[in-house]
């Protein structure tokens, strides 16, 4: 088995700082003009960046990059298409919010997207978290409610790119010969979910089944979890993880770069963060935040490494995935092959600044696994 490693668009901007644009978080935490001083700590989502990272990801061999979706994020779609000539074949995981789209206009968008883009396109279904945010679209499904909703959805947008189409009625969608332009290699889907309504929906619906990086031991249950509800479909799943990075030469070094985001981080903007994730229905988000418990010392990184080189400080100032892999070269690649001796396959990375970091992981951790003969 070869692993497969993407990277991340940072569509909120990027920073040396834990608190660069925010990610679902407060927007004006650590931006310019705030309390910090450091080099270079905010840089715009403009698409001259974003293209800088795509074009960086590519050339270092990374499979696909993220594009993520949120009101603090610039739009996934149009970035995405945007990105589709500034490179030849990274593929682009969009995410999407199901219920705020039709099934048959993202059919007929993603059928597009792959014929510009040679098939390049996998998508990334979000059903969404966030209460607040949802409002923002007028969305007020519950949360169970919204799973349901997506199973519809996925069935309907896959059946949409067959001959026969999809004519489909259900409790949220009701629809008379749905159909792409022309035949479309239909994109390979990802979902991510704790809760108990995102089993069925992933094990029926998605082809990858993505998590946030927990320890292994506990994400060995999700895989063990997902595993049987989709062998019981008759399917088969592949299981990625979500997750940032700060690896160096030397461990000792690693954490200095850890320890030093700790120190930028202002005690009063983390407790105002964490209030705002409190009111996350996601489990995924809960889980996230029992890592460190909104709690930590500023003067010591390693207080919050839940287990050897997984650290949880990202999710301090940082919704949904808040979890990095820490230390040497070495270390980062022994805590990646233990997330693959229980099943995963694929790794979203990113990590602060997304240039930078791309070059430290693409040059320092890959050649290890690829010598252990866990990537071609």
């Amino acid at each position: 088995m070869s692993l497969t490693f993407d990277w991340f668009l940072p569509t909120t901007g990027d920073s040396r700082a834990l608190v660069g644009g925010g990610h679902s978080v407060p927007s004006d935490l650590g931006r310019a003009g705030g309390s910090l001083d450091t080099a270079g700590r905010f840089r715009e989502p403009d698409l001259r960046y974003l293209a800088h990272v795509a074009r960086t990801a590519e050339d270092l061999g990374f499979d696909a990059v993220l594009t993520p979706t949120g009101t603090p994020c610039e739009d996934a779609w149009i970035v995405a298409s945007a990105l589709i000539p500034e490179t030849e074949r990274l593929k682009f995981l969009v995410a999407l919010r199901p219920g705020l789209i039709t099934p048959t206009l993202l059919a007929q968008m993603a059928s597009t997207f792959q014929r510009l883009s040679d098939n390049r396109l996998l998508l990334n279904v979000v059903v969404g978290g966030d209460p607040s945010e949802q409002l923002r679209f007028g969305d007020r499904v519950t949360k169970d409610a919204r799973y349901e909703r997506a199973a519809e959805f996925l069935q309907v947008f896959r059946q949409s790119f067959t001959e026969a189409g999809s004519s489909f009625t259900g409790e949220y969608y009701d629809v008379e010969d749905a159909r792409t332009r022309q035949a479309a290699q239909v994109p390979e889907i990802y979902l991510g979910g704790s809760s108990a309504a995102a089993g069925p929906v992933t094990a029926a619906h998605t082809d990858v089944y993505l998590t946030w990086g927990e320890p292994p031991a506990a994400v060995a249950e999700k895989i063990a979890w997902i595993r049987g509800l989709a062998e019981a479909e008759g399917r088969t799943v592949r299981f990625g993880v979500r997750l940032h990075t700060i690896s160096r030469d030397h461990s000792e070094d690693a954490w200095r770069i850890a320890d030093a985001m700790l120190a930028q981080l202002d005690p009063a903007e983390v407790a105002k963060a964490q209030e705002v994730l409190k009111t996350s229905e996601s489990e995924g988000q809960r889980r996230m935040r029992e890592l460190h418990g909104g709690a930590f010392d500023p003067t010591d990184a390693r207080s919050l490494e839940v287990h050897p080189a997984l650290w949880s400080g990202v999710g301090l100032m940082r919704s949904g995935a808040g979890t990095a892999l820490v230390g040497s070269h070495t270390e980062v690649a022994d805590l990646i092959a233990e997330y693959a001796a229980v099943g995963i396959e694929e790794f979203v990375m990113s990590g602060y600044p997304h240039v930078e970091e791309a070059y430290w992981f693409a040059e320092g951790v890959l050649p290890i696994l690829r010598r252990r003969g866990l990537l071609t």
